[in-house]
């Protein structure tokens, strides 16, 4: 970043935004159209630090900062299941990228387990996993991975369990991503997906 010495009042905003102010300019006396000018520019230079500001937050806008929500199962014997995710928009027509991994919102969902369950016959010990979803025509995939890193890329080498997803068509579609869980059974849990006008679901069973 370039500095400027000897730059009065409020033409050090140029100092900010890298710009190189003549020698000429900066020892003139102040006075009728110099002062004018200098006024004008000094305007300028802080309209373009405002422009370069907003510009600086909107590029580091993270995933981690997008809306997020939770979800939660509670087995009849009192251990619970809850999932994380971001509430990412969707219009009514939407669909998700087929035959891709998906993170809605732009980071993976988090799942955490306080007992050992099970998906389809896979094991998952107690503790906190990421997700994510693999969607198709004719039915989705959902990947439980033993990263925990929400912002890292998916890495098939930390699958720990995939099972395929029941889909079916929502009468009032959904505007957003939408997850939640229903307790179909005492020791059965099940996970859904809204999205459009797609509804996903996978089962949970507590062992």
């Amino acid at each position: 970043m370039k500095t400027v010495s000897r730059v009065p009042g409020p033409l050090a905003i140029l100092a900010v935004c890298g710009q190189a102010i003549p020698a000429k300019e900066v020892q003139a006396p102040i006075k009728g159209k110099n002062l004018w000018h200098r006024r004008r520019l000094a305007s300028f230079a802080l309209l373009l630090a405002l422009v370069s500001l907003a510009q600086m937050g909107k590029a580091q806008q993270a995933p981690e900062d997008q809306p997020s929500a939770n979800a939660f199962c509670t087995f009849d014997g009192g251990k619970q299941i809850s999932a994380r995710y971001s509430v990412a928009a969707a219009g009514r027509n939407d669909a998700p990228p087929l035959g891709k991994i998906w993170t809605p919102g732009g980071s993976a969902m988090t799942l955490f387990t306080e007992t050992e369950i099970t998906i389809n016959s896979t094991s998952i010990p107690t503790g906190a996993y990421t997700m994510y979803l693999l969607p198709s025509k004719k039915s989705w995939t959902l990947i439980v991975s033993k990263n925990v890193k929400v912002d890292g890329k998916y890495d098939e080498k930390e699958d720990l369990a995939r099972a395929p997803m029941a889909t079916g068509t929502l009468s009032d579609p959904a505007e957003q991503l939408k997850v939640f869980f229903g307790h179909i059974g005492p020791k059965q849990c099940e996970l859904n997906f809204d999205y459009g006008k797609t509804r996903a679901w996978v089962e949970f069973k507590e062992k």
